[in-house]
């Protein structure tokens, strides 16, 4: 035990003075809470104004486009040849010409430009021509269009879970399908990175003979789970310290701006207007609060319903052990072939399982209590991955009790496994290995 613990130490000492780890371990969190706190400041950086000139042959639509989304109209009474020769001069950046046709022919819409259209100003211009034309039409019907349009109404449904000790909570399910795909995926580049650090590890020092000094004190199973674990602190402290960073950074500039994290439940509003129980108070309320809230506000109120203190011991114990079940398979690999190229062959069916998983990710948050994600969560190779997919959907204790047994009972056979391919392929050279030949070693009995 000793002899694995000295292992050990070598094994992370050596790997987290690197200057990359240290660069790394500085970078990840301040790129984690970029993801989060540079979208609110360039959404509230206003974008450069895009000047539109209408040309309108009709005279019927100049009063109807107000200046919005960055896109600010100026009305143009000249002909379109006039129009076209102002924006040579770069007077506006585009040119709408509505025609006489326009409104029996709106394929005859047109909007003139030197540079590419901006997207967001067609789309703009797009949905105010559609609802003048459409007004048009039902005026010329005998249709009252404020008659219509007061019938239309704007549906934004809560979303309530409802706990166990009986309380409610407001439940944001895009926050959720976010945070276990985002998950999914860094299990699958943690497991991946540090689970190919392992086989490499390994194969240098079988390639450069050092192993051979190294058995001679220290047996090959001490060895392997040396490294395997000096590795696997690499990455868990790695990770810590990005948590830990990441909340700092993210929690220190949500304080010192409050007024950009602005942000009112609206569970405080059904509260206050259940009170009066007038359905136009309460609805006033809500247009009212919902006005004064941030963008940012909303994203910070969404996270906060996720409950990170789950979601960080779920995501330590399914990275341990699932690197541990895969790196034991790497850390086999590497000692069963001489260089690089041979690994291919045998990192193929490792793989799989990680892949298929990512793969079946989608399906999995579509329907997190569905038969596949259960069964998939439940699988040893795929249930790291699954398994944070689902976590932040609410899964029940007996799903992730039977999940972590089997993900253990999954890490000591390949542990066995990897054991008896590790023993005898460290120490073999110049020889192609099949499949035959490695199930060879684990039928030897030494």
């Amino acid at each position: 035990m000793n002899k694995t613990f000295t292992i050990l130490k070598r094994e992370y000492l050596s790997r987290v003075k690197k200057k990359s780890f240290i660069v790394m371990t500085i970078l990840g969190p301040i790129l984690m809470a970029a993801l989060l706190v540079v979208p609110v400041f360039i959404a509230q950086v206003s974008d450069s104004v895009y000047e539109v000139a209408i040309v309108d042959d009709t005279q019927l639509f100049y009063t109807e486009f107000a200046d919005a989304n960055n896109v600010e109209f100026i009305d143009l009474n000249v002909d379109i040849d006039l129009a076209i020769e102002l924006l040579k001069e770069e007077k506006f950046d585009a040119i709408l010409h509505i025609p006489t046709t326009a409104f029996h022919a709106p394929s005859t819409l047109r909007l003139f430009s030197q540079k590419a259209i901006n997207m967001n100003a067609k789309l703009y211009i797009e949905s105010i021509l559609k609802n003048e034309f459409e007004s048009m039409k039902m005026a010329t019907a005998g249709i009252d269009a404020e008659v219509l349009r007061a019938t239309e109404t704007k549906i934004s449904i809560q979303a309530i879970r409802l706990l166990r000790d009986g309380h409610e909570q407001t439940d944001y399910p895009e926050v959720s399908m976010a945070v276990g795909i985002f998950s999914g995926i860094l299990i699958y580049f943690f497991v991946f990175l540090f689970g190919s650090q392992v086989m490499r590890g390994v194969m240098e020092e079988k390639t450069s003979r050092i192993v051979e000094i190294i058995v001679s004190s220290v047996k090959p199973f001490q060895l392997m789970m040396g490294k395997i674990l000096g590795i696997a602190l690499v990455g868990l402290t790695q990770f810590s310290i990005w948590i830990i960073l990441t909340f700092a950074i993210v929690s220190g500039v949500s304080i010192a701006m409050p007024e950009t994290f602005r942000f009112t439940p609206q569970e405080q509003i059904y509260v206050t207007g259940s009170q009066s129980l007038n359905p136009a108070e309460l609805q006033a309320r809500m247009q009212e609060v919902q006005q004064h809230n941030t963008a940012a506000g909303q994203v910070m109120e969404s996270l906060n319903a996720i409950n990170f203190t789950v979601m960080i011991f779920s995501f330590i114990f399914y990275f341990l052990g699932g690197y541990l079940l895969y790196a034991a398979l790497f850390a086999a690999v590497g000692a069963a072939v001489d260089n690089e190229a041979d690994t291919q062959q045998f990192m193929l069916p490792i793989t799989i399982p990680m892949i298929f998983s990512i793969v079946m990710a989608q399906m999995v948050m579509n329907n997190p209590f569905g038969p596949v994600a259960y069964w998939l969560s439940i699988i040893p190779f795929t249930s790291p991955i699954i398994m944070m997919v689902r976590i932040p959907f609410g899964v029940p204790t007996s799903d992730i009790i039977i999940s972590a047994v089997l993900l253990i009972a999954g890490f000591l056979a390949t542990t066995w496994i990897a054991a008896r391919i590790y023993r005898t392929g460290i120490l073999m050279y110049g020889k192609k290995i099949s499949y035959k030949e490695i199930w060879n070693w684990l039928r030897y009995n030494r």
